[in-house]
């Protein structure tokens, strides 16, 4: 019986289990996307969540913790100089988990995993008001002319076509 067992065994043995985790979560920091099946998400976002908040503050210690789990300088350099940072403001779930269809091959249940804030793009300067109500008015009128929909052109009807009767 596996009482106060945590995780997934993903049918490995602990040594192959944290092999694979070690190279997914580096493929997901390298990539910021992946397409794995939805067991294996699952288990990452609890590999890859806490090095993106050891990646939050910048220490000695911390990057000794996220090489010693990644092995790889450039990601480590990414994951402190540009995903930690990129997170710094917001409190966990930084990874998103969206389900897909199955696999084909064995129909295996298939998800894409992506860090939330990797799409995420700068908020646009509000629009400026116009000075005048004259002027609210033209500029209200200009976007609902934009915005109407074209009237469509009217068909010219065809007469349908009879299909010759075999036999």
């Amino acid at each position: 019986m596996r009482h106060q067992l945590s995780g997934r065994q993903l049918s490995r043995n602990s040594s192959h289990r944290k092999a694979l985790m070690r190279n997914m979560a580096a493929a997901l920091l390298r990539e910021e996307t992946i397409r794995t099946t939805l067991p294996k998400a699952k288990e990452l976002r609890r590999v890859v969540e806490p090095l993106i908040t050891l990646g939050k503050s910048d220490s000695l210690a911390g990057r000794r913790r996220a090489m010693s789990q990644l092995r790889d300088t450039t990601l480590v350099q990414k994951l402190f100089g540009d995903i930690g940072p990129r997170f710094r403001a917001r409190a966990g779930g930084y990874t998103r988990i969206l389900k897909m269809e199955p696999r084909v091959g064995d129909s295996a249940p298939m998800a894409l995993m992506q860090l939330v804030e990797a799409d995420a793009v700068p908020a646009s300067a509000p629009p400026e008001k116009p000075a005048t109500k004259k002027a609210a008015k033209k500029a209200a009128k200009e976007t609902a002319q934009k915005s109407a929909p074209k009237k469509k052109a009217a068909k010219v009807a065809e007469p349908k076509r009879r299909r010759k009767a075999t036999g």
